[in-house]
């Protein structure tokens, strides 16, 4: 009776994949299930054990009755479905199309580019078979959500579920690659995640550095500050702020105090817009609903940020802070972008993300889930920001003291599909410029800036080429080095801290891993494969590969006295009050801030173009392109400073990195053992000292294209 009943389910489930009106020009789904389901015949789905699994303690195999809720089964379509879902999305974004901007809804998206019905229904009664719960199939036709117990897990997939100590904290984990029947897997790509281990939040909080002489003045980054170093206001001007677009952030908390935003706003001078912020926990379209409320965690820090700064950039837009409570086997926040992107209204035409894992943590499958998720968007219209990352070239070494696992990328951001945000920070203080930039007295909004003021990659670490030359040491690497001397550890720039960047690497397969479990080679990994729209801009790489980051802001968290300033009260968590002058408020820094901003600056584009945009990337990279041409744009460079050009719309950051100190793998330099040994540098070479990554001319990996004069942006938009 039980089974009859959920098939039932299963059976309503699949009437929501018939859309409401057809989708353009199109290939249509068919089987690829083709054999009877057999038990004894199975594949494995590489690449989907968290590298933790090898070196935390196993406590042992959890109980069979375990809950496994709301896993995601990732759909697989056929060839002929991915090669016209592509020429679709190019058609969507071509003006000369007669697609142009003709987005679909989910579920014409789920029609045309989804899995078969008949490849669903057969999954979802093995599913069940196997003691799971179908929760809903989304209208995308690509994820089926469902749910079962651990004990159900080990029986279908063949893989035991254990408990482990990792990081000073209990886990769950799958031990092995999962399994599935032969049969199934033309259909199937994988299981997304069953385990809990969380992605981190992308930024830092200011720490306190002891230069001796940083005891001046600090220039912290205001909404006044930022209006006028990308130059924002004369678009303002104009009457554009946001109004009537909507931009939606991905978190994993409700936030802590909505009156933080309205005093941040109320201290700032943002509060005559009509930018307003909404608390949701999205549903999903045709199910249950899997979005539980995450409540208030320590990661309120990231939600409060998030929307101080996207209103910074868009004052007039609505915020809508879109959590959903992880479940013990899937991010939240992955939950949450399946149900903006497949709700039952029209998704928001405007996404940010300002979580990350590197590729090959996330593993194989939950990479595929993210690209599957933000092609369904872009499909769909909506332009999806996310931070590249705040651990330099080492974007498996979060938080770290160095790097230990070679050269990685933010898998929620190397995908064709999303813009990748990386972090700059300003190159006064380094100069002994601060006069030149900033006035000794706030204005009333508390901006000090006065114009552009020239950037350099954001970069802690005590590698990084900026901070060697202003210490007046030659090398950083070996025993005489500076990452090997009582300044670096005195300063706290022994880090991984600053903006992300670098080739995708491990989007598919897994990584080798040497005896104390750290990445030591590539193993089975590649790469997601470079997007047609990266081309063209002097300085990309010809590598094959998708490249991060797009574009970058300024993200620094403090050590050339400049970070971003937050109306943060949670107090448990180290906020403070905000009943004093800002001045008084907590420093951040990071990625985080930048992808929001971003996203504010893609609401102002929507407002002036009256529509939707699709994916940004298209756009930038042309507009880039016809700014630099094949040699690059030295009126347009960065360390101009106030006499950059004011036509440039992209300012070209040419000078720093975002090398850190490493020892392993990708390491030039380094000696000795991981319990006594001397620091080396991130390199692509292990036998020359090659740094990853320097700035260059045009687009290169510390940057990409650089950073943005908003108002050109805006008003250049429609020049392509």
């Amino acid at each position: 009776m039980s089974r009859t009943i959920r098939a039932s389910g299963f059976a309503l489930a699949l009437l929501l994949l018939v859309p409401l009106q057809c989708a353009a020009a199109t290939v249509a789904p068919h089987s690829l299930i083709t054999a009877r389901v057999d038990e004894a015949k199975r594949v494995t789905l590489q690449g989907n054990v968290r590298p933790e699994v090898a070196r935390s303690r196993d406590l042992g195999v959890v109980a069979d009755s375990l809950p496994m809720n709301h896993m995601q089964l990732l759909l697989q379509r056929s060839a002929e479905q991915a090669q016209a879902l592509e020429r679709l999305i190019d058609d969507l974004h071509d003006p000369q199309s007669t697609s142009f901007h003709q987005w679909l809804t989910a579920a014409q998206f789920g029609k045309t580019y989804g899995a078969a019905p008949e490849d669903i229904r057969t999954i979802g009664i093995w599913l069940q078979a196997r003691g799971f719960r179908v929760n809903l199939v989304y209208p995308g036709a690509t994820v089926i959500d469902f749910s079962g117990s651990a004990g159900a897990v080990r029986n279908a997939f063949h893989t035991e579920i254990h408990q482990f100590a990792a990081g000073g904290a209990r886990h769950i984990a799958n031990t092995s690659d999962p399994q599935i029947p032969a049969a199934l897997a033309p259909a199937i790509k994988g299981i997304v995640s069953l385990h809990d281990f969380r992605p981190h939040a992308q930024y830092k909080r200011r720490p306190k550095y002891t230069f001796s002489d940083n005891n001046a003045t600090e220039y912290f980054v205001t909404p006044a500050d930022l209006a006028t170093i990308y130059n924002f206001n004369p678009v303002f001007s104009q009457g554009i702020a946001g109004q009537g677009q909507t931009i939606a952030l991905v978190e994993d908390t409700d936030i802590y105090s909505a009156r933080d935003w309205s005093a941040f706003r109320n201290a700032f001078g943002l509060s005559g817009y009509s930018g307003k912020l909404l608390q949701l926990h999205p549903s999903p379209g045709g199910g249950a609903s899997n979005c539980a409320d995450p409540g208030i965690n320590s990661a309120d820090a990231e939600a409060i940020l998030d929307a101080e700064w996207a209103s910074a950039a868009a004052p007039g837009a609505t915020i809508e802070l879109a959590a959903c409570a992880d479940t013990n086997t899937t991010f939240g926040g992955l939950i949450a972008v399946q149900n903006l992107i497949n709700g039952s209204a029209a998704p928001p035409a405007i996404i940010s993300m300002s979580y990350g894992e590197c590729e090959a943590y996330n593993g194989a499958t939950a990479n595929a889930a993210y690209a599957a998720a933000y092609q369904q968007a872009v499909a769909e219209g909506v332009s999806v920001f996310v931070s590249a990352g705040d651990e330099g070239a080492a974007g498996c070494d979060p938080n770290n003291n160095g790097a230990y696992n070679g050269i990685a990328v933010n898998g929620f951001a190397s995908t064709p599909y999303n813009v990748a945000v990386g972090g700059t920070d300003f190159a006064d203080t380094s100069s002994g410029a601060n006069s030149t930039y900033w006035n000794v007295v706030n204005s009333s909004g508390y901006g000090s800036a006065k114009s552009y003021v020239p950037e350099i990659p954001w970069n802690n670490s005590c590698a990084g080429s900026i901070f060697l030359h202003y210490t007046a040491n030659s090398i950083a690497y070996g025993s005489t080095g500076l990452c090997n001397s009582s300044m670096a550890r005195q300063y706290a720039i022994d880090s991984t801290g600053g903006g992300s960047g670098g080739p995708s690497n491990c989007a598919t397969g897994s990584p080798t891993f040497n005896s104390s479990n750290l990445i030591s080679g590539p193993g089975s990994c590649r790469g997601t494969a470079k997007p047609s729209w990266q081309t063209g801009v002097v300085g990309l790489a010809n590598d094959g590969v998708r490249d991060l980051p797009d574009v970058s802001l300024f993200a620094a968290n403090g050590l050339w006295s400049h970070a971003y300033v937050v109306c943060y009260s949670d107090i448990a968590n180290s906020g403070k009050s905000c009943a004093g002058a800002p001045s008084s408020w907590p420093a951040f820094g990071g990625t985080s801030f930048a992808a929001p901003i971003m996203a504010g600056v893609q609401a102002l584009i929507n407002q002036k173009a009256g529509a939707r945009q699709g994916n940004p990337n298209i756009r930038y990279y042309r507009l880039a392109a016809n700014e630099y041409g094949g040699s690059g744009n030295a009126s347009c460079n960065s360390s101009n400073g106030n006499n950059v050009s004011a036509a440039c719309i992209f300012y070209d950051v040419t000078q720093g990195d975002i090398v850190v100190n490493c020892f392993g793998f990708d390491c030039y330099g380094s000696t000795g053992t991981l319990n006594a040994f001397y620091y080396g540098v991130l390199s692509t070479s292990s036998a020359t000292n090659s740094p990853a990554f320097s700035a260059t001319t045009g687009w290169d990996f510390a940057t990409g294209i650089g950073t943005v004069n908003v108002t050109n942006l805006v008003n250049g938009w429609s020049s392509q």
